[in-house]
This record gives C-alpha cells, structure tokens and sequence, in this order.
C-alpha cells in the first residue's frame, strides 16, 4: 500500500513536473552519511555502547535464567512461604530487566539520547545542505532513493548526491 501510494505520489509529482518544467533531483543519504567521518564514528560509537549494553542485559538474563532453574531444582524441598519468597525474588529481577532494557533502549532510553546528541546534528547539516542545494539549482523535488520508498529509475543527470557532499566539504 505505501509503494502503491508513493507511486501515485511520483507520478503526479512528475505530471506537475512536466507541465511546470520543474526539476527534480535524487540523493542516496545512504552514500552521503557513508562518506561523512564524524558520522561514521558516531555510529561506531553507539554500536559500541549498544553492545555494552546488550552484554549487560544478557548477563541479567543469564542470572534470572539460572534463578529460574534453582528454583525448579530446589521446589519440592521449599516450604510454601520460601516458594513465595522465590518467586517474588525472580519476579522483582525480571522487573528490574525490563527497566534496564527501557533505560537503555526504550523509546527515551539512552541509545535515543545518544543517537539524539550525535547523529542528529550531522543529519540536521545535510538535510539542510540538500535544501540549500535544491533552492540554489531550482529543484522542485529532491527525493532520497535510500529511504524505505521505491525509486525504480534514477537518470544519472538527476543525482545529486555528490553534488551535496562537495557542498559539505567531503570529497566523493
């Protein structure tokens, strides 16, 4: 459904395209923020952290596994209360594995904070370097052939993507 109305979309961008003689150009953000240095350390750095933190889940996990397995090791020899106690243990631990989940990788967790401090501001630089670009050459229409919309043919004419590196000061 999201292809079929980004094709109607595209096509009556291109039908106002002719009929207007505007342009239309094509970016791959993709092989921009590929050729961008800061950008590729900052994702090395949050794969870093995310993997610091993924350890620190699975080592949890791996402690309430192992509770899980004493406690149905050690069941039939536990009074009713110590049962209770048990269980109240292990629940309060997956409790407090869910919450280091959300703190790290929750909507507002700290890999979104990360992200947030240091992939935005060189995100927000090129977008607004692809901006300035279309209005300095009178694009109508930029498209990013990267994102999760199909773009079944680019004319090479169209591309613009090295166009906006050289703009930011990146060598292609």
């Amino acid at each position: 459904m999201r292809h079929l109305l980004f094709i109607v979309a595209f096509l009556g961008i291109l039908s106002v395209n002719a009929q207007t003689a505007s342009k239309v150009g094509c970016v791959d953000t993709k092989y921009i923020f590929s050729k961008i240095p800061e950008y590729l350390s900052a994702e090395t750095k949050l794969k870093e952290l995310s993997s610091t933190w993924e350890k620190e889940i699975a080592i949890k996990k791996s402690s309430i596994d192992q509770l899980h397995r004493n406690f149905e090791a050690d069941k039939i020899l536990l009074s009713s209360e110590m049962k209770i106690k048990k269980e109240q243990e292990i629940t309060s631990a997956e409790k407090e594995l869910i919450e280091l989940q959300n703190k790290y990788f929750g909507e507002n967790g700290e890999l979104f904070k990360e992200r947030e401090k240091l992939i935005k501001p060189i995100q927000d630089k090129v977008f607004k370097a692809i901006k300035d670009y279309a209005e300095s050459k009178s694009y109508s229409v930029i498209l990013d052939r990267s994102s999760d919309l199909s773009v079944l043919y680019v004319n090479s004419k169209n591309e613009i993507s090295n166009d906006i590196l050289k703009q930011l000061g990146y060598s292609n």
